[in-house]
């Protein structure tokens, strides 16, 4: 039977902060030389699943400048599927930016249902996650499902920000409740459906036709048909499976990568995590630095008498001499100057850390306050960010209030945005 997938990758992503000022949540970097995207994409080829369409819509640029034609993820075909990015469009009658995920769905469905596929599998493009796509195809025909959702065992503190599902012993779903105040289980939607075509198509039509819905898959379409009494399965999963949709999972989610052995290896031969990697030079690390438990990436320069602690660098990341960074995330060509103290903070593209600034720090409290320095920021030389403080992309050290001390509690922009806003 003929499986097309389809992956959702428009969100803002509006709780990653400044990470989203400029581009959609699944093109986020990961991992050093990843984005987000990259492991469901990888997921999809690793499960021998080629025919995939991509829904953008926030900001897209980024993504669809990293997909490209495929190439990295053996998606650039014609005749066998392949892969494509689809965004709204203005037609005649109605059409509109996506009002929810099943919303997003029922708009390209000319597209999806095009050939006649048996199933669609519906995936999130934010999440981080080895899985085997085709397994669950085989649990679903197994058991002839209208609908298969993957599920996983979450915390019971945890259980509220997720759909939560009801099965029995044979695994046919009784109950399915969005984000419910009190938990009836742990066991939560993973966000990965397989639906039968002829199911699914009605379903968004009759969803479509009701005005008091808010087109979304958890809220609508799921509970409705387990109401409606249809073959719905749960397929339960037990690798490691985080939604890295906010800054205190993105961080830590970086930081689960550096324990020995990871629970999710980069390294395995069997299932590689494909990506779109920049022409780089190797890392260049001089005698005298010192590197603990990290990850860099290629083009890195660490100079002698730096140290780098339990911290991802991706591509052409420059740490000076006497820089210390410990438990952070660094990306792309972000600069760290000399003497420059960088303690559990994220650091988007091309920011500057100058000398002997103090960006950070280790705290024992609960929840985390990570300070996040957006793109192209800079902090001025001997400036103290504390944690929790935010600065966003493209400030200067003439937007800065104060050059000596950002507080926990501030979100300095630049000047020049809240002009134009």
């Amino acid at each position: 039977m003929k499986t097309r997938t389809v992956i959702l990758a428009g969100g803002e992503g509006s709780r990653l902060g400044v990470l989203t000022a400029k581009r959609t949540k699944p093109a986020v970097p990961f991992a050093g030389k990843y984005r987000i995207l990259d492991f469901t994409l990888s997921n999809c080829v690793n499960s021998d699943l080629f025919d995939v369409l991509i829904l953008a819509q926030y900001r897209p640029h980024s993504l669809i400048e990293h997909i490209g034609a495929g190439v990295p993820w053996d998606l650039d075909r014609n005749f066998t599927g392949g892969v494509s990015v689809h965004m709204p469009y203005q037609a005649r009658g109605s059409s509109n930016w996506y009002l929810g995920t099943a919303d997003a769905v029922q708009q390209n469905f000319l597209f999806i249902k095009r050939n006649y596929p048996d199933h669609v599998l519906i995936l999130s493009g934010d999440h981080i996650y080895k899985m085997n796509y085709r397994k669950m195809i085989d649990f679903h025909e197994e058991r002839q499902a209208d609908l298969t959702i993957a599920t996983i065992t979450v915390k019971p503190e945890e259980a509220s920000r997720f759909g939560i599902l009801g099965f029995d012993e044979n695994n046919r779903v009784t109950s399915f409740v969005e984000k419910p105040a009190q938990p009836p289980s742990n066991q939560a939607n993973m966000g990965v459906y397989l639906f039968n075509t002829s199911i699914l198509d009605r379903v968004l039509w009759d969803d479509h036709l009701l005005t008091e819905s808010s087109h979304d898959f958890g809220k609508d379409i799921l509970p409705r048909l387990v109401n409606e009494g249809k073959k719905v399965y749960a397929y339960p999963f037990s690798g490691y499976w985080v939604d890295v949709g906010t800054v205190d999972s993105y961080w830590q989610a970086h930081m689960d990568l550096l324990v020995t052995p990871p629970p999710i290896d980069l390294n395995d031969r069997s299932w590689v995590i494909h990506t779109r990697t920049e022409e780089r030079p190797p890392v260049w690390i001089e005698s005298g630095a010192t590197i603990v438990d990290s990850l860099i990436t290629d083009g890195c320069q660490i100079a002698s008498g730096a140290r780098i602690e339990r911290s991802i660098l991706s591509p052409g990341v420059q740490v000076a001499a006497g820089a210390v960074v410990r438990e952070s995330v660094v990306l792309t060509d972000a600069v760290i100057e000399e003497n420059a103290l960088v303690e559990r903070t994220i650091i988007d593209k091309k920011a500057r850390i100058r000398h002997g600034a103090h960006v950070g720090g280790i705290e024992s409290q609960q929840p985390l306050r990570i300070p996040i320095i957006g793109k192209h920021a800079i902090i001025a030389p001997d400036m103290v960010v504390e944690p929790g403080a935010v600065i966003g992309p493209d400030v200067i050290e003439t937007d800065y209030p104060d050059l000596k001390l950002v507080r926990s509690s501030d979100f300095i922009q630049t000047k020049r945005l809240a002009h134009e806003v």
